[in-house]
């Protein structure tokens, strides 16, 4: 399968669609909703530097490195957040899911657990993974216990493992599901949308 086919994973509450250039100016607001580019341990655009952050995922995508998706709310129609498969190593048939970021007001409202739902059930049943793995700045112990919540097991930290842009060195916290957990886990996401409960990164 081809890891970074142009495909749209659609759900009850949530629509992931390829992201592309004319996603920018919805991005724009999204981003200025709870100032998410003002935590420092997360890596979501300045409002003026969105079209730069687009314009670095597209280019990921056309080198076959990484297949960023637009996060739109189906109650709204806005885009409300952003997500993407990265690291893809398809000799080893195994991927990342980051870049994961919501606006401050639809935080907590479900929409994490769908979008995991949707991007672990594409990456494990029809781009045949056998594993799928979650990374956060050791910093961010909100986005920890989110992906612990989704079931992923934690592998371990990559100490100094990235340069921040303001200079910081960032360790980060891996995580991963595997295939063989990938049935439980579904299970339990579905539960958890079922019974209502909400997770957010």
């Amino acid at each position: 399968m081809n890891f970074v086919e142009q495909v749209t994973l659609q759900g009850r509450h949530a629509t992931l669609e390829p992201l592309a250039p004319q996603h920018a100016d919805e991005i724009r607001v999204a981003v200025q909703d709870g100032e998410l580019w003002k935590l420092f341990f997360t890596m979501v655009p300045k409002p003026e530097a969105v079209q730069d952050y687009i314009d670095g995922l597209l280019a990921l995508r056309e080198r076959g490195l990484a297949f960023p998706f637009a996060v739109r709310d189906n109650k709204s129609g806005r885009i409300i957040g952003g997500s993407r498969y990265l690291n893809i190593d398809p000799a080893h048939r195994r991927v990342e899911i980051g870049g994961t970021w919501y606006a401050k007001s639809m935080q907590r409202s479900g929409i994490n657990t769908e979008c995991k739902l949707m991007m672990l059930t594409h990456a494990f049943e029809k781009l045949d993974c056998i594993a799928v793995e979650f990374r956060t700045d050791w910093f961010n112990h909100r986005s920890q216990a989110a992906i612990e919540r989704l079931g992923a097991k934690r592998d371990g930290v990559l100490r100094n493992h990235m340069i921040m842009a303001d200079g910081r060195i960032r360790d980060t916290v891996v995580y991963s599901i595997i295939r063989n957990e990938w049935p439980g886990v579904k299970t339990n996401l579905q539960f958890k949308l079922e019974a209502g409960e909400s997770h957010a990164d």
